[in-house]
């Protein structure tokens, strides 16, 4: 983590903006597929746009359009399946911030969908995000093959369902009476926010028509940096501020959640994401130099304030 003559600070400032190129390209992808519309149901589309177009760090996008690069991917193609990753995030960020699971009042740095609408809004929002993923995904525009749009849909609904993020977010509903150890964690966020970020990175192979080999190799990189994501997010909830991170914190601690940063201890935690981002690393060596962009992403996760 240590930077020699700058290397690492240059390094993260060309990251930064590769990661804000992509997000200002799926941002406008994002708009263009969820238009304002007339009448009493314009509402829910608002408030879609409202939870969409928020900002946020976009990393998933980003991790679909590298691994994307990584097959030569036409661009449009990338961002299409980028948004539609990042539709399912936002619905997933939507519900979780409701009064029945997380109950926050704030998300990046700004009112939760329902403070800014209400509770029924949040819910139909979310539920709309969920849906239009799939819409996306379906259309030729996504790619002309539709045995290869048909595996994005299996990609995405594996990911998301209940052997990924939903079955993880049930998990952490029950955390408290489940007293889990390591092991146990390991297992809740390795669905609740790995399946999700191992979707984004398989995408690119699927897109590109890579083989078994490359999408397993991208699938346990996303699976490991989505690990150390959530780590991070761990130690935030202790080190952060809700001024910087744009959400509350010491919320875990308040409510007795079991986190990595209880089980191992805060240096414990910060260890285990470095060698989490050090195997992640070495996952996508397969690619050469092509790669950069993942390690960089890679070693964002653990470095990131927000």
């Amino acid at each position: 983590m240590g930077k020699v003559s700058g290397v690492g600070t240059i390094e993260e400032s060309l990251f930064a903006r590769a990661l804000g190129e992509t997000a200002s390209a799926v941002n406008q992808t994002l708009d263009q597929l969820l238009p304002s519309v007339p009448g009493p149901e314009g509402q829910v589309v608002e408030a879609m746009r409202y939870a969409a177009l928020d900002g946020g760090k976009r990393l998933r996008p980003f991790l679909v359009c590298a691994s994307a690069d990584l097959f030569q991917v036409p661009r449009a193609r990338a961002l299409r399946a980028a948004a539609a990753v990042e539709m399912v995030h936002c619905y997933s960020l939507v519900h979780d911030d409701l009064p029945a699971m997380d109950d926050d009042d704030l998300r990046r740095g700004r009112p939760t969908v329902h403070k800014a609408y209400d509770e029924a809004t949040a819910i139909l929002a979310g539920d709309g995000l969920l849906t239009m993923a799939f819409e996306v995904l379906a259309d030729p525009a996504t790619h002309p093959d539709g045995a290869v749009r048909a595996d994005l849909v299996t990609e995405l609904a594996r990911g998301s369902g209940a052997a990924g993020m939903v079955g993880g977010q049930m998990i952490d509903l029950r955390a408290p009476e489940l007293d889990l150890d390591e092991a146990g964690l390991i297992r809740l966020q390795g669905m609740k926010t790995g399946c999700l970020i191992a979707c984004a990175c398989r995408f690119g192979a699927v897109l590109g028509g890579g083989n078994q080999d490359g999408r397993a190799a991208l699938g346990a990189y996303g699976q490991a940096i989505g690990l150390a994501f959530q780590i991070a997010d761990d130690v935030l909830d202790v080190e952060g501020s809700a001024g910087v991170t744009g959400k509350a914190t010491g919320k875990d601690a308040a409510a007795g959640k079991a986190t990595f940063v209880s089980r191992l201890g805060l240096e414990g935690a910060k260890s285990q994401s470095q060698r989490l981002v050090e195997q992640a690393i070495d996952h996508v060596g397969i690619f050469g130099p092509a790669a950069e962009p993942l390690r960089q992403a890679a070693r964002f996760t653990i470095r990131r304030r927000t």
